[in-house]
């Protein structure tokens, strides 16, 4: 049976009730540990046994599905931070948003990990010389049909950044202690022509400005968070 599609008009996400957080619903932080190059390397060597809290969200876009793989960059810092970038308002689909580096599996590439850093290297300049793969969450499909393989990686410092202006208007970094803490996880819900619609947001404040980390890269950084408190 073909999943009906739910067209949303364009709205703000800021706007959009709050109805739970992470405090709310009691959830604990990783282990510091986790947190660290030798506590993910551990990790991804012997995964434990969990479930993904997110994996689908419902569909509202007519377009045929398409694989693509993005990439969780954890730059080795005096913390680990995950660089992340915004979307320029130009693009197709998910314009504006803050995303991963990523995009479409190209038929060149070997698998999902290849094309996440290929994606990475055309869309900011992050070289693969310095990248460190770990391993890939479960699969995730969008609303605009985009079924994607995260990959999560350590990143080596020492590198210049170029971002294409074309696909991106700003690259920055979030400590991934952040990100990890539920306390900051809110979960928003919408209703629209009698259909729920619920996503996370993970709102970051750089000193000047707020990042309004949500939809499809919230969810699979909420993925992320189960792994880590597995």
């Amino acid at each position: 049976m073909t999943e009906p599609i739910v067209r949303i008009p364009p709205f703000d996400p800021r706007t959009v009730p709050v109805v739970a957080t992470g405090a709310s619903e009691g959830l604990p932080p990783p282990s510091p540990h986790r947190l660290t190059p030798d506590g993910l390397r551990a990790l991804f060597e012997a995964p434990p046994v969990w479930t993904p809290e997110l994996w689908r969200e419902r569909r509202f876009a007519e377009r045929e599905p398409a694989d693509a793989a993005v990439l969780l960059p954890l730059v080795v810092r005096d913390e680990l931070n995950l660089l992340l970038t915004q979307r320029t308002a130009t693009l197709s689909t998910h314009s504006g948003q803050i995303a991963f580096p990523g995009g479409k599996v190209d038929p060149q590439d070997a698998d999902a990990i290849a094309a996440a850093l290929r994606e990475a290297d055309e869309e900011v300049g992050l070289p693969p010389q310095n990248v460190e793969v770990l391993g890939t969450l479960p699969v995730y499909i969008t609303g605009t049909a985009f079924h994607v393989t995260p990959v999560v990686a350590l990143v080596r410092p020492g590198f210049t950044l170029k971002p294409n202006p074309h696909e991106v208007d700003d690259v920055f970094e979030v400590p991934l202690r952040f990100l990890m803490d539920p306390r900051h996880h809110r979960r928003h819900l919408m209703n629209f022509d009698g259909t729920a619609r619920e996503w996370y947001s993970m709102p970051w404040h750089d000193g000047q400005r707020e990042r309004f980390i949500w939809g499809a890269t919230a969810g699979m950084l909420r993925n992320l968070y189960r792994l880590l408190t597995a």
